[in-house]
C-alpha cells in the first residue's frame, strides 16, 4: 500500500471510529431546541412571552394572563425526555408530557400531564399534575429525598420517561414519581410560565439542553 492510499485508509478509519463515539454519546437522544430559535414549537394558551437568549428558552410572567405553553409541533408518545430548568422561587411551572390542545376539549385548553416545577416550601417538584383535567396525580408529600433534591435559583434537571401506562420522573438524578395511568398515550412536549395574576413584576423560568430519545408509539398529528 502506497503512502496516500494508506493516508486516505487512517483518515477513513478515524473518521469512522468518531462517528461511533458521537453516536454513542448521543445515545439516541435528539435535540428539541436548536439554541438560537423557536423553531418547531410553538404557543398556547396565555400570552407569557417566550424568547432565546444565549442558548436558553426564558419564559417571562405576563399579568392577567392564563397559563401559557410553548409547545412542541411534533406529538410524542413513548420516550425519555432530559432538560435542565431554572425557576425563580415566586414562579411555578411545569413541564407539560403527552399533552394537547383540541377544540373540543374547554375550546382547545391545553390538558394533560404536567412534570411539575414548584420552588414553593411545599417543594413538589417533579410531581405530576393532570393540567385542566383531574388535577394531582403524584406528588411528593412522601417522597423526603426528591423533595430536598431541588436546587433554589440554580440549574436542575429532569429525567422523564413515558411508556405504555408507566410515567416516571427523576430530579437531579433522584426518583420523584412513579406513576401508572393510560388515559393519553401521546401528546406534545410543553414548558409552561403560570399565570401571575395582576402581579407586574417579570419573573422568569428557563430551560435548556432539552433532548428527546424515543421509545415508539410517536406519531405527528
Amino acid at each position: 500500500m502506497n503512502l496516500k492510499h494508506l493516508t486516505a485508509s487512517i483518515i477513513f478509519l478515524f473518521l469512522a471510529a468518531w462517528t461511533v463515539v458521537a453516536k454513542d454519546g448521543d445515545n439516541g437522544f435528539t435535540p428539541l431546541f436548536d439554541g438560537k430559535t423557536l423553531n418547531g414549537w410553538k404557543q398556547f394558551g396565555g400570552k407569557a412571552k417566550f424568547a432565546v437568549e444565549d442558548g436558553v428558552i426564558v419564559g417571562t410572567s405576563v399579568p392577567n394572563t392564563p397559563n401559557s405553553f410553548l409547545c412542541t409541533e411534533k406529538n410524542y408518545g413513548d420516550f425519555i425526555l432530559e432538560l435542565e430548568f431554572k425557576v425563580g422561587d415566586g414562579l411555578n411551572s411545569g413541564v407539560q408530557i403527552r399533552s394537547n390542545s383540541i377544540p373540543s376539549y374547554k375550546n382547545g385548553r391545553v390538558h394533560g400531564y404536567q412534570v411539575e416545577i414548584d420552588p414553593s416550601e411545599r417543594a413538589w417538584s417533579g410531581g405530576i399534575y393532570d393540567e385542566s383535567r383531574r388535577g394531582w396525580l403524584n406528588d411528593l408529600k412522601n417522597n423526603e429525598p426528591a423533595r430536598k433534591a431541588f436546587r433554589h435559583n440554580d440549574w436542575n434537571k429532569f429525567r422523564i420517561q413515558c411508556e405504555g401506562d408507566s410515567v416516571k420522573t427523576w430530579l437531579n438524578g433522584v426518583p420523584a414519581a412513579d406513576l401508572k395511568d393510560s388515559m393519553t398515550k401521546e401528546g406534545f412536549i410543553g414548558l409552561q410560565v403560570h399565570v401571575v395574576g395582576n402581579n407586574k413584576t417579570p419573573m422568569h423560568v428557563r430551560f435548556r439542553n432539552i433532548r428527546l430519545k424515543e421509545l415508539g408509539g410517536s406519531a405527528d398529528k
